[in-house]
């Protein structure tokens, strides 16, 4: 049966949309289709219009205290929601988890207004305040539609933020940054809502060869002859099975006036486009989301296509292990072994644990940089282990480096992608041992993130180095304040701010 896909098939339909973001005053609010009052748990109703005549006994009637996640629309020429702002002052992530609640409360509206004066006069400055609002609200509105017969969501055309004059010029760079996170976030999530026959590991290298160049960024494609020349054995393994080719993305950021004394940051990203298991296939009720399984790639793509904007000072090198991980005659068999870039053997107990074998090609790839990388970091939907421990909302980090680890924590403090280290604890490398090869793929039935991460630190030749697992955290099955459903686009915001804002670590 020849299946047909679309020649027409945007794989990023994000991308064909930009929110205008407009900073005006309160006088302005009005023109809009919905607009935001934020009340709390206590204290005197603001005078503002929306509550003229209202009080805290009808609102409470009604359903409505004031505690944060509830909202209360009430219709009007201009419909207003009340957003609860709970018992404190906003901060960035209180405020884009209530513009988000705003946002999805007026979803028939294409325009929304926010009164963001309150907000920064009680503490928030004027540049978290609009980025966290841009973010909230843009990334509250996204859907994935482009194979629906008709799209049903409303596009947001436009944001009006009213400001005070004085705080609007630090209010525009926080909207423009705000913008550019929104974009590489509903990037990703394209990419990991994407099924895995309309996206595969060549249509993703030539979205990066198409991405890449709109965006500063050099980019590199292997073909499986030239990941065989490469000796990529990890890659090629777990490709074996599939009746579809491997590809190998090298991207390459480098700013303005860089010299060889300048910070060196490399990202690898697990790209797993399907992921069946191969020989240890996955229960059907496990499969179902595996199309997902590509978003380490995904995360590394979009976040590098920010770079430029965000005006990046290291020089930063991506490298994308694609492929899927199916079922065929030809698929690696439990106990065959592997040769990984630069020698090592590993013996493949369980071809479900693929993910690490990708990555450690990659690893060992950006160890060989002529210009070696100062820190490398890896972002992978690795094992359920690290579901199983911290739950759905949080990532796992491992790492070998502690600066690295306290730089990845303070980027996901920005964002909101919430993290937790765990620890490399060396003790468990003996469960790695293999018999016939240089280690197993796998380790016992306990500590499975621990022991993945083991595995890759085998291949990062002492680099500074820190690991991001988000198979906990690569998608939500229902909305989740600004978390749409489906793809949460995880890592693609966390990876740009660390990058920014990215320092080597202090050598020995």
């Amino acid at each position: 049966m020849t299946v047909v896909i679309s020649p027409d098939f945007n794989p990023v339909p994000s991308l064909e949309h930009t929110t205008n973001v407009v900073l005006g005053s309160a006088a302005d609010l009005d023109a809009a289709s919905a607009r935001a009052c934020f009340l709390s748990v206590e204290g005197d109703l603001p005078s503002c219009e929306c509550v003229s005549g209202l009080t805290r006994d009808e609102l409470a009637t009604a359903g409505f205290t004031g505690k944060s996640g509830q909202t209360l629309r009430k219709p009007g020429e201009t419909l207003v929601v009340f957003v609860g702002a709970g018992n404190e002052p906003f901060t960035a992530a209180t405020l884009r988890d209530a513009v988000a609640n705003f946002t999805r409360a007026a979803s028939e509206a294409a325009t929304l207004a926010i009164d963001l004066e309150g907000v920064i006069a009680a503490g928030l400055s004027a540049r978290e305040a609009a980025l966290a609002a841009t973010e909230g609200a843009i990334l509250a509105r996204y859907r994935f539609e482009p194979l629906k017969s008709e799209a049903k969501n409303m596009q947001l055309e436009t944001l009006t933020l009213s400001v005070a004059e004085s705080d609007r010029a630090a209010a525009r760079e926080g909207v423009d940054r705000g913008l550019v996170l929104a974009r590489i976030a509903g990037l990703a999530r394209d990419l990991g809502n994407a099924p895995g026959r309309h996206l595969n590991a060549v249509n993703l290298a030539d979205l990066a060869v198409k991405l890449g160049g709109e965006t500063g960024l050099e980019v590199e494609v292997f073909d499986r002859e030239a990941i065989m020349q490469l000796g990529l054995g990890g890659l090629l393994g777990v490709n074996a099975g599939s009746a579809e080719e491997p590809r190998m993305v090298k991207l390459r950021y480098t700013p303005e006036g860089a010299t060889e004394a300048t910070p060196h940051l490399a990202l690898v990203g697990k790209g797993i486009m399907f992921d069946s298991g191969g020989i240890s296939l996955k229960p059907t009720h496990a499969m179902g989301s595996m199309k997902m399984d590509m978003m380490g790639a995904g995360a590394v793509l979009a976040s590098m296509t920010a770079l430029r904007e965000l005006g990046a000072t290291s020089i930063v090198t991506g490298w994308m292990m694609c492929t899927d991980n199916m079922l065929s005659g030809n698929a690696t068999k439990v106990g065959d072994v592997l040769t990984i870039r630069g020698g090592k053997t590993v013996e493949v107990k369980n071809t479900d644990a693929e993910g690490r074998l990708v990555l450690a090609d990659g690893l060992v790839l950006a160890t060989e940089e002529s210009h070696r990388p100062d820190a490398i970091v890896d972002i992978a939907t690795l094992t359920g282990n690290a579901m199983a421990a911290l739950g759905l909302g949080t990532a796992a980090t491992l790492a070998n480096n502690d600066e690295i680890a306290a730089q990845l924590d303070a980027a996901a403090e920005v964002t909101d992608e919430r993290v937790w280290r765990l620890p490399l604890d060396h003790r468990y490398r003996e469960q790695l041992k293999s018999s016939i090869a240089d280690l197993s793929n796998v380790g016992g039935s306990f500590a499975g993130a621990i022991t993945a991460a083991l595995f890759l630190n085998e291949f990062v030749d002492d680099v500074p180095w820190g690991h991001v697992d988000i198979a906990a955290t690569m998608e939500v099955e229902r909305d989740d304040v600004w978390r749409s459903t489906g793809s949460t686009g995880f890592g693609a915001r966390l990876l740009a701010e660390f990058a920014v804002a990215f320092e080597a670590p202090k050598k020995d």
